[in-house]
């Protein structure tokens, strides 16, 4: 499989993923503003939609959309524990999260990447992040991850995203808890090994 990335963008959540699971990927980084490859592909080609994660698998098919790509992962190995089995209560929880995650937080930080964005915007755009924080506050406050005791797809999600903060010199450190799982995450031997493959960390 063939992984489609930029580094630290949301394509690190599948990455992490894949690392996670021991998973052979090849990694082909995209320039963003070219929209071609490392490897010399059009990424357009690739994925129409222009933005990173794509997931080429083995067959030629591409997959799209972080949520959808993790999910995919996971079943490849199910043992794993990264998502629960389909059909159960325990994988909509999941499916849950992931969406609140992509809906209510990632898409949140669009507009505080782009110097466009009038000032009262970013700062509108940053207390809703805030107030969509805390309910994840409350959660990581119960339980060490997401959806409970064990790390999951989920919780490679919120990390990438919620590592955009430092970026943007967002301050969440209000959220004790979240911090604590952050730092928790980070510490994790794939999330390092993913994060050292993007250079991101030495």
């Amino acid at each position: 499989m063939k992984l489609y990335y930029l580094p630290g963008a949301c394509s690190l959540s599948p990455h992490i993923v894949a690392r996670e699971l021991g998973l052979p990927l090849t990694l082909d980084k995209v320039d963003g503003k070219t929209k071609t490859t490392a490897s010399g592909e059009n990424f357009l080609e690739v994925n129409p939609k222009g933005y990173v994660p794509a997931l080429r698998l083995d067959d030629g098919e591409v997959l799209t959309e972080g949520p959808a790509i993790v999910q995919y992962l996971a079943d490849l190995k199910p043992e794993s524990g990264l998502a629960p089995p389909n059909g159960t209560l325990a994988r909509y929880r999941l499916q849950e999260v992931l969406t609140y995650i992509n809906s209510e937080l990632h898409k949140t930080f669009s507009p505080l990447f782009n110097p466009a964005s009038p000032a009262e915007v970013k700062a509108e755009r940053s207390e809703y992040l805030k107030r969509r924080y805390a309910y994840i506050e409350g959660i990581l406050s119960r339980h060490p991850y997401l959806t409970g005791d064990h790390f999951s797809v989920a919780d490679a999600y919120l990390f990438v995203v919620t590592n955009w903060s430092r970026v943007i010199k967002l301050d969440l450190s209000e959220f004790t808890a979240l911090m604590a799982f952050q730092q928790r995450v980070a510490e994790r031997p794939a999330v390092q090994e993913a994060m050292r493959a993007e250079g991101l960390i030495k």
